[in-house]
This record gives C-alpha cells, sequence and structure tokens, in this order.
C-alpha cells in the first residue's frame, strides 16, 4: 500500500532483475519512468506493461548511462512526476566474465557507468528525494563485499559503490537529512546473461530474478540500511570477515580453479 502513487525512478529497466522490479511497481500502483540504453528492449517491457493494464509509467532512452547523462534524465523526470519518492539504481556496463587482460580504459569506462553515473543521479535527487522523505536503493554484488575471480573491473565498482553510499548514509543522518540509502547486496541470479557468462566456472545455484526483485523493492519501501538476497549471503559475509585464513579454501570451492 505504501507504494501506491510512489515516484519511482527505475535505471536498467529494459531486462533482468531491472526488467522485474519494473512489473512489481506496476503492480504495486507505482508512477515509474523507466531507462535503459536497449530502446527495443526496452520497448517489450512498454508492452508487458500495457497488457497488464499497468499504464502509470513512462520510459527514457539512454544511448549510455555516463554521469554527463545524468542532469537531463534527472530533469525530465521531475518535470514528468512534479517529484521523486524513489531512486533505484541499478544499470550496469556490459562485463565479461574473465580473468585480468590488462585493458585499463575498459575498467575507466566501467567505472564511470558503475559507479560515477550513481554518484551523479543520486546527487542531483537527493534535494527532491529529501523534500518528499524519499528513499534511495542503490543495486551491488556479493562481488562488492568479497573479491571474486573474473571479476576484477565489476568487482571494483561494486566496492566503490558500498564504500560512497554506506558514507553517504552516516553523512545524511549527522546533517538530519530524512533520505534512507539502502544497499542491496545480490548474489548469482538466473538472468540468461549471469548464466551464460558463468557456466563451468561457478558452483553455486543462481536465484530467481523476480524474487531478488521483490526483495529490492520491499528493502527500499522498509527503508533498511542493507539487504542481501539471498538470505545466506550476510552470514557469507560475516565468516569472511571473521576468518580470513580460510578465504582461499572457499573461493576454491565454488569456483572451477582448473
Amino acid at each position: 500500500e505504501s507504494l501506491s502513487g510512489a515516484r519511482v525512478l527505475l535505471t536498467g529497466a529494459s531486462a533482468g532483475i531491472g526488467e522485474q522490479m519494473a512489473y512489481h511497481y506496476a503492480r504495486f500502483g507505482a508512477e515509474i519512468l523507466l531507462t535503459a540504453r536497449r530502446e527495443a528492449v526496452l520497448q517489450k517491457v512498454r508492452t508487458s506493461l500495457f497488457e497488464g493494464k499497468h499504464e502509470s509509467f513512462g520510459l527514457l532512452h539512454t544511448h549510455a548511462c555516463t554521469h554527463k547523462q545524468i542532469h537531463p534524465i534527472s530533469l525530465f523526470f521531475l518535470l514528468y512526476t512534479g517529484g521523486l519518492d524513489y531512486l533505484v539504481l541499478n544499470h550496469i556496463g556490459n562485463s565479461p566474465f574473465q580473468m585480468w587482460n590488462g585493458d585499463v580504459e575498459y575498467t575507466h569506462w566501467l567505472m564511470q557507468v558503475n559507479f560515477f553515473s550513481y554518484v551523479a543521479l543520486a546527487t542531483a535527487a537527493l534535494p527532491t528525494l529529501e523534500k518528499n522523505k524519499g528513499s534511495l536503493v542503490v543495486v551491488s554484488s556479493l562481488t562488492g563485499k568479497i573479491p571474486t575471480p573474473f571479476t576484477t573491473s565489476y568487482s571494483a565498482t561494486k566496492f566503490a559503490l558500498d564504500g560512497f553510499f554506506s558514507s553517504l548514509r552516516h553523512e545524511l543522518i549527522m546533517q538530519k537529512r530524512n533520505v534512507s540509502v539502502t544497499l542491496c547486496i545480490l548474489g548469482l541470479i538466473d538472468t540468461d546473461t549471469a548464466l551464460e557468462k558463468t557456466r563451468g566456472k561457478v558452483y553455486l545455484t543462481a536465484s530467481p530474478a523476480a524474487e531478488a526483485a521483490l526483495a529490492i523493492i520491499q528493502a527500499g519501501a522498509t527503508k533498511v540500511q542493507e539487504v542481501f538476497y539471498p538470505w545466506w549471503l550476510q552470514y557469507t559475509c560475516s565468516l569472511w570477515v571473521l576468518f580470513p585464513c580460510h578465504r582461499n579454501q572457499v573461493l576454491q570451492s565454488y569456483y572451477n580453479y582448473s
């Protein structure tokens, strides 16, 4: 009920977890603006929403989610809805699941997309979120808590998200600014892209994208500081911190080292 009529800006909404979040938010009666860089795929989400009789949404196609494009996006949303209650940052750049190959330029680009654009959009949205006592929801990953093989650049961007938004949360509390910050720590999710990349390399069971999307939405609506999906990831992270001498053994049990 609390999401009925809520104004939501959701990035990375054309597929996977973002697409599932779009369907959940629409079902809950939120007014949503969906952004993605793949226009044709985003239009398919639009068709699904219309077929489901959900009409309170807008679409915004972005060629690339770099921080230089963030202000036009935020201004468009403010004009479209007159405000903002939830900013859900979910977009990511394409990340090959492979060993480090020395491509520094790619890492710089990925940091722009996965980190700096998040910072820029959050910064632009903070005034209206504060006015509406809103929520900032940041979709991150277990690789932002635990460094893993095949994710050197991707893991770096997620660690950066954890550091920045966890610090920002404390600063907002110190300043008595009524904006909640929710960091979402996700494990392996059964999107087509993730399953294809990790096949034969990772010994983990993928969790359903629709359930992950719902966990993110519930966490944002209830203003929790962190949510782990699946739930047992929280214990994994705790054990990682408490028993550093066993880290290599843990990773070797989940990854194909051959």
